[in-house]
C-alpha cells in the first residue's frame, strides 16, 4: 500500500490497514468496469458515498456505527478491486471468502463488529441497490425497464442527490471527499 503497509489477502491484519490507503484504492477502481459516461470514471469511492447518503435518507435514525459501515461496505475492493456481480457469479465461492476476510479485518479497525448484524446487512443492501438502479440509468446507459429488472424499483431521489453524487468525481476529488465524510462520521 502506499502507506507502506503489507497487507496479506489470505489473512489480513486490521493493524495494516488505513483509511488513506483504502480511500486513494477505491477512489481508482471504477465501477461498471469503468463503462461510464463522463471525464471521470465512477469510482467505488463515489459509489460508496453514494449509498451511504441513500442509507442515511431512508433510515434517518442510523447511528454513526452503521453509517461508517455503510461507507466502508465496498472498502475489500482498495485490494481486490470491484467485479462485475456475472462475472463474480461466474467465479462462484472463491471472491466471497477473501472479501469477507477482508471487510471483517476492515471493520475490526474501526471499530466495528467483524460479523454485521443481519438489520445492517439490509440497510446497506437497499441503498446499494438503489445506488446501482441510478447509475445503471444516469450513467451506464441502462433504460428504466431493464434497471427495475436487476435492481427493483426506482429510489425516490431529492435533486441535490443527483447534482452532487452522480457526475463522475476525479480520482483526487473522489478521495477527498471519501476522507472528509469519514472525518465527520468518526468525529
Amino acid at each position: 500500500m502506499l502507506s507502506g503497509r503489507r497487507l496479506d489477502l489470505l489473512d489480513p491484519s486490521p493493524l495494516d490497514i488505513e483509511i488513506e490507503d483504502i480511500a486513494h484504492g477505491l477512489a481508482r477502481v471504477a465501477r461498471w468496469n469503468g463503462q461510464t459516461s463522463g471525464d471521470h470514471i465512477f469510482s467505488v469511492a463515489q459509489h460508496s458515498l453514494l449509498v451511504e447518503r441513500l442509507a442515511r435518507e431512508a433510515s434517518h435514525d442510523l447511528d454513526r456505527a452503521w453509517r461508517l459501515a455503510v461507507l466502508l461496505h465496498d472498502a475489500p475492493e482498495y485490494v481486490i478491486g470491484d467485479m462485475i456481480s456475472p462475472l463474480k457469479a461466474m467465479i462462484g465461492g472463491g471472491y466471497k471468502p477473501v472479501e469477507e476476510r477482508l471487510l471483517a479485518a476492515i471493520s475490526l479497525r474501526f471499530g466495528l463488529p467483524p460479523k454485521w448484524p443481519t438489520a445492517l446487512h439490509k440497510i446497506t443492501k437497499a441503498a446499494d441497490r438503489a445506488a446501482a438502479y441510478l447509475e445503471a440509468t444516469r450513467l451506464a446507459g441502462f433504460s428504466h425497464t431493464e434497471a427495475q429488472k436487476f435492481f427493483g424499483r426506482a429510489p425516490g431521489l431529492d435533486a441535490d442527490v443527483e447534482a452532487s453524487y452522480l457526475s463522475p468525481w476525479s480520482a483526487q476529488e473522489a478521495k477527498q471527499k471519501f476522507l472528509a465524510r469519514f472525518e465527520e462520521i468518526v468525529r
